[in-house]
């Protein structure tokens, strides 16, 4: 008999290609897909949350898959973990609903991004962090920061991606958007329905634009009004972005109730 399983995972992005499958490429579906048809013995398609982007981490990355094979969720997670690489973590695995989908049924998701404002960056952060030790106006990062929370077309801070040809929607409702000092480090996190595609690394790159002083409130304004991706200044790298975690309704919602904005192509 077929049962759908939920698991969350965790994962080092550094070596890895993305999320998706690619070609002659190492990526995090990949290997889990790989190590899930060992266990089945047969192929398996495992679903994520989203398409994290090449380099970019996860400490609760959610993704969903389908077996026959009846081993209890709980052995399945520690059989995943002794045949995954150490870069690669199942934190825990769970039966859910046999429709369950890992984007379509997000209610929300939590995306950190790291900075290290000390003079030297410690090799032990140089993978997960962006460092940048010049002068910045935290105050007015996060101002800006701040001034996202609610429902804004976010087309000004959305990479180019293979479906804008369809015309989605770009809107987004952001539920928490702040900026916060932690020792040597300053974190943007952010919480909201759904991210376009380099969303959140775009935000940051306009943050840390504002910190220079290039950037205003008024600027952020007319960028969130104007919708025109290049003004808001460059990308930050990915290895600075973590995916915290994914929320989910505890029942089945019904398929009405889905987002139909939401792109395929996220962080």
């Amino acid at each position: 008999m077929s049962r759908r399983i939920r698991v969350t995972l965790a994962y080092d992005g550094t070596d890895f290609h993305g999320w998706q499958v690619q070609p002659e490429l190492p990526t995090i579906q990949g290997v889990v897909e790989e190590i899930l048809a060992s266990i089945e013995g047969a192929p398996v398609k495992a679903l994520g949350s989203g398409r994290t982007d090449a380099g970019v981490h996860a400490l609760g990355q959610v993704a969903a898959f389908t077996l026959t094979n009846p081993i209890p969720p709980p052995n399945l997670a520690k059989a995943m973990n002794r045949l995954l690489p150490p870069a690669v973590r199942v934190w825990e695995a769970s039966e859910t609903w046999l429709d369950f989908h890992p984007r379509h049924d997000a209610l929300a998701k939590t995306y950190e991004y790291r900075i290290v404002r000390s003079g030297q960056c410690s090799p032990f952060d140089w993978r997960y962090a962006h460092h940048y030790p010049y002068p910045l106006d935290e105050e007015a990062m996060a101002a800006a920061a701040a001034a996202l929370t609610g429902e804004h077309d976010f087309s000004a801070f959305a990479s180019a991606d293979e479906r804008d040809a369809l015309g989605l929607s770009k809107v987004r409702t952001i539920f928490q958007s702040e900026l916060i000092r932690e020792g040597e480090r300053l974190l943007y996190r952010v919480r909201g329905s759904g991210f376009l595609k380099h969303m959140v690394r775009n935000l940051v790159g306009a943050l840390l634009e504002t910190g220079k002083g290039n950037l205003g409130l008024e600027d952020w304004r007319r960028l969130l009004a104007a919708g025109r991706r290049g003004e808001a200044g460059p990308t930050a790298p990915a290895k600075g972005l973590f995916l915290l975690g994914v929320e989910y309704p505890d029942a089945p919602r019904p398929k009405s109730d889905y987002p139909t904005h939401r792109s395929d192509l996220e962080e």
